[in-house]
């Protein structure tokens, strides 16, 4: 019998690329989440059953997996900094409050269900030009950052007072095909649209670092850390490698000239948004101790990347 999985948030882009995955593994994958979503659709990601509902301690409740559940992916919540900075009530309410939700749930359900709870970087906030290890000093910036470093305080709260098995894994910059957000696919729109001739303008300098993981390698750590023995730790999720914006807009440039878009340039206004830090670099010893690696170099990422964006988009 197929060990059963419940992804919360799978409608996003990470929970599909988990759901997906986790399928591929070997279990049974239950969805819920935002989206008005068809089982012809759902079931392309290999998930069995799909409740379209916020993230609530009855709506897991009403999966009826009580005593069956061997781990909860938990991919809710607050999407962006822009977003919480925007609405700080609403992003603590998907991001805090359902975290809570889960945990209670595993708590009184499912004690021996194991609770994965993809984190973010923003709870490092301000670093040096240096590896980011996992014993870090949190020190958020954002309220996304913020939310993001209480859900983790409740992770450990729970696994210290109740014994729930939780991994939380801080991805430094996801990206992949059908993401239509941040950085890459604001690029690649800002390019395109750019008349040949003129600059395409971006934020910064262009010397910020980003770690960059591509989508699928993050679920593919996702599913070892479903697999991974019970008690707490925090994983970095990240390449190990830091590249530049700069560097990250000239290879997709390089890209989209393949494809007949050429003629533009790129040009970097010194300005800083709120809550954007300016170097990330992951320590990876933690998840590769786990026996995962990433698999997918940011060259052949990009050039995936890109390609969808052209197909999706029509660009030429």
């Amino acid at each position: 019998m197929k060990k059963k999985v419940i992804v919360s948030g799978a409608y996003g882009f990470l929970g599909r690329y988990a759901a997906r995955a986790l399928n591929a593994a070997g279990y049974e994958v239950y969805a819920l989440g935002h989206g008005g979503w068809p089982a012809e659709e759902y079931s392309k990601y290999g998930i069995f059953r799909w409740i379209s509902s916020d993230i609530t301690y009855e709506s897991l409740c009403s999966l009826d997996l009580s005593g069956e559940v061997h781990a909860l992916v938990h991919c809710g919540g607050g999407s962006s900094v822009a977003y919480s900075v925007e609405h700080p009530s609403l992003d603590y309410k998907k991001t805090v409050e359902s975290t809570l939700a889960a945990l209670e749930y595993i708590r009184r359900e499912n004690p021996s269900a194991k609770f994965i709870y993809p984190s973010s970087t923003a709870v490092y906030g301000v670093c040096p030009d240096e590896k980011i290890s996992t014993g870090r000093r949190t020190n958020p910036l954002s309220p996304y950052g913020y939310n993001k470093a209480a859900a983790e305080l409740m992770c450990e709260s729970y696994n210290k007072n109740y014994s729930v098995s939780c991994s939380i894994i801080r991805f430094f910059s996801i990206y992949g095909e059908r993401l239509k957000k941040q950085l890459l696919w604001d690029a690649c729109e800002k390019i395109v649209k750019c008349v040949p001739g003129e600059d395409a303008v971006f934020y910064g300098t262009g010397g910020e670092t980003r770690d960059w993981i591509n989508a699928a390698d993050a679920a593919s750590l996702i599913v070892m850390a479903a697999g991974s023995a019970g008690g707490y730790e925090i994983l970095n999720g990240g390449s190990g490698i830091k590249t530049t914006i700069s560097e990250s807009v000239s290879l997709l440039i390089a890209e989209l000239e393949k494809y007949g878009i050429t003629g533009r340039g790129v040009k970097f206004n010194g300005m800083v948004k709120k809550g954007d830090p300016f170097y990330y670099w992951a320590d990876i010893s933690g998840a590769l101790k786990l026996g995962w690696k990433p698999g997918i170099d940011f060259k052949t990422g990009v050039e995936r990347y890109v390609r969808w964006y052209v197909n999706e988009c029509g660009a030429r």
